[in-house]
C-alpha cells in the first residue's frame, strides 16, 4: 500500500515541473484507468514515468518511439502509465483562483466574455459578503467595474448561473473541455473512453 506521502505525491507531482514536460510526457491514470486530473492533465516528465516503473508502482499502456539509454540498457520512453494503487480522489475542491476560473468555465459570469478575467463578490464585501464559492464568480473587469460595490440586483447585471461550491465530479467534466494545447495520439483511448460516442 502507499503511505500518506506517496499518495501525495502521485497526485500532485505532475503540476511542479511544466518546464520539464515540454518533451515525452507520460500521461498517469488511475488504476480505474481514468486520468489523475484532466485539467491540468495529469502528467510526468518522462523521468519521474520511468522511475516509477522501476519502482514498480505503474505498468506502461504505450510508449514513444523514442529511446533513452543507460550503461547497460535502452528503454522506450512511456507516453502512457497506470497506477497498480488506486489513489482516492480528493472529496473537496480546494477554493483558488484557478479552481474558481475553472469552475466558471474561463468566462464572465455576468456578460459570457472571455479572457482577462478577474473575480468578483456577488455580495459586496462592504455589504456583508464573504470570500467563498457561494459568493464569489469570474468576472472581466468591464463588468467588474460597472457592479463594483452594488448589490447585483441594482447593478443591471445578472448572472449566467448561479455560484455554488463544485464537486470533483464537476471539475473533472468541465476541466475535459480544455484540453493542453498538446495531445499525443497514445493518450487519446485513455482521455475520452467514457465520452458517449456518436451515432
Amino acid at each position: 500500500m502507499l503511505d500518506e506521502c506517496d499518495r501525495i505525491d502521485f497526485r500532485t507531482q505532475f503540476t511542479r515541473e511544466p518546464a520539464a514536460l515540454r518533451r515525452h510526457p507520460a500521461l498517469v491514470l488511475n488504476a480505474d484507468f481514468r486520468p489523475l486530473s484532466y485539467y491540468p492533465l495529469s502528467l510526468w516528465p518522462w523521468q519521474e514515468a520511468i522511475k516509477a516503473v522501476f519502482l514498480d508502482r505503474v505498468t506502461i499502456l504505450a510508449e514513444y518511439d523514442e529511446v533513452v539509454r543507460s550503461q547497460r540498457e535502452a528503454f522506450k520512453i512511456p507516453s502512457v502509465v497506470v497506477l497498480k494503487e488506486y489513489v482516492r480522489p480528493q472529496k473537496r475542491v480546494a477554493f483558488t483562483r484557478f479552481n474558481l476560473f475553472l469552475r466558471d468555465e474561463f468566462k464572465c459570469q455576468y456578460c459570457g466574455k472571455k479572457g482577462d478575467l478577474t473575480f468578483d463578490h456577488v455580495v459586496p464585501r462592504s455589504r456583508g459578503g464573504i470570500t467563498s464559492w457561494e459568493n464569489v464568480v469570474a468576472a472581466c473587469a468591464p463588468c467588474n467595474l460597472r457592479k463594483a460595490n452594488k448589490p447585483l440586483e441594482h447593478s443591471g447585471l445578472r448572472l449566467l448561473k448561479p455560484a455554488r461550491q463544485p464537486q470533483p465530479e464537476d471539475m473533472l467534466r468541465i476541466g475535459r473541455r480544455f484540453p493542453p494545447g498538446y495531445l499525443h495520439e497514445s493518450w487519446m483511448d485513455f482521455l475520452y473512453w467514457d465520452t458517449e460516442l456518436e451515432a
